[in-house]
Order: structure tokens, then sequence, then C-alpha cells
């Protein structure tokens, strides 16, 4: 069975972190988590080494230092610079299995690059794009933030306008994203649609 890493793409409020754990729940699926670490303040109800192994600039530096990074991008919120990475810590082994991380669309491309392609020419990073209307995704974010204990407005205003740039039409098309997974309102649908194409690439191909 060929392994692959699948990289839920999406603009905040898109609901991939949502996506992602209903994903993790399907045993027949067979998937295993990449945690990605940040350097950014751990929020309410999220576990450290759940969501992100929540760590400190210094840190993210000696391990870049190290070339154990594999990607990362930084985001100057109003808060200070903030840092996401991944990083190659010995829990990635695609002899072993596949695997699903969240991201960005900058990730999936670094992410893309640095796993590099299969013996028949295939991607071993596998994009799922997840696409919400823009009125609806700013309606989600504000009720987010509203049930934070100190809601950062300006934080999520800062976001969403520049997910909509970092994550353009014509950044997608430049990036080889065609498929997109609609989240607007019907998740289960959403969520087989998924499901499918994740049977259908790691599925045994004569």
């Amino acid at each position: 069975m060929p392994n692959r890493i699948f990289c839920i793409i999406g603009k905040s409020s898109s609901g991939k972190d949502t996506i992602y754990q209903k994903l993790m729940e399907q045993e027949d699926l067979k998937l295993d988590r990449v945690i990605m670490y940040t350097t950014r303040p751990i929020r309410d109800r999220e576990v450290d080494g759940r969501e992100y192994h929540f760590t400190s600039v210094e840190e993210f530096r000696r391990l870049q230092e190290a070339g154990k990074v594999i990607e990362s991008r930084h985001y100057d919120t109003v808060y200070g610079r903030w840092y996401y990475f991944t990083v190659d810590d010995g829990r990635i082994d695609l002899s072993r299995g596949s695997y699903l991380v969240p991201g960005v669309l900058a990730s999936y491309t670094a992410m893309r690059d640095y796993f590099g392609k299969d013996a028949q020419g295939r991607d071993l990073v596998v994009p799922i794009y997840v696409e919400v209307e823009d009125g609806l995704r700013l309606q989600r974010a504000i009720h987010r933030e509203q049930g934070q204990t100190v809601p950062k407005y300006e934080e999520m205003c800062r976001r969403f306008l520049s997910d909509t740039a970092d994550m353009s039409d014509e950044k997608l098309a430049q990036a080889g994203i065609t498929r997109r997974f609609e989240n607007n309102g019907a998740l289960e649908d959403c969520l087989e649609q998924i499901r499918a194409l994740i049977l259908e690439e790691t599925a045994d191909r004569a």
C-alpha cells in the first residue's frame, strides 16, 4: 500500500482543524498525526503536544541550526512574531504508514518539495484544500474568538485578511491545487469526499 502525507490546507476558520480531528477518529484510514510546532501562546482548551508542540523562539532557532526544520513560516501579529514549523523529529516514517497534517499553502509546498515523489513519480505529499465562503468564514472566526477568555479581535482580522491574500486563487493555481472541498455547512459531505480521496491515494495500484 502506498503511503502518503495528506496536508489539510485552508484559510482561518475554514474548519480544517475540525476535519482533521474527525478524520483522525476514523481508524480504518490508518492515519498517523504530524504534530507541528509553534511559538504562539497556547489557547484555551488546547493541549501541548495535541494541537501543536508549543515552544520558544530560541528552540526554533536551535532546531533550524541543526537542520531539523522541514518548513517554517512566521506571522507578524499585533502580539509579536509567531512561528509555525514542521520538524524532522523522527516521527515521520513513510515506510510505516500515512500521515495527516493541518497547514497552509506555503507549508504544503515546502513539505511537497522536501519529501519529493515515489518510484512512480507521484507526489508523496497530497493537498486537501478546504474552502468556505468568506462571509461564513468571518462569522465563524468571530464566534470562535468570542469563546476565548481574552478575545484577540485585532489578530483575528489580521489573519483573515492575510489568509485571503496568501491563499488566493492565483497562488492555489501556481501550487497545482485544482480540487477544492467545500465546507459551507454540509460537514459530513465534505468529510466523505475527503475520505474518498485518501482511500484512492492509498489504494494499491497494479
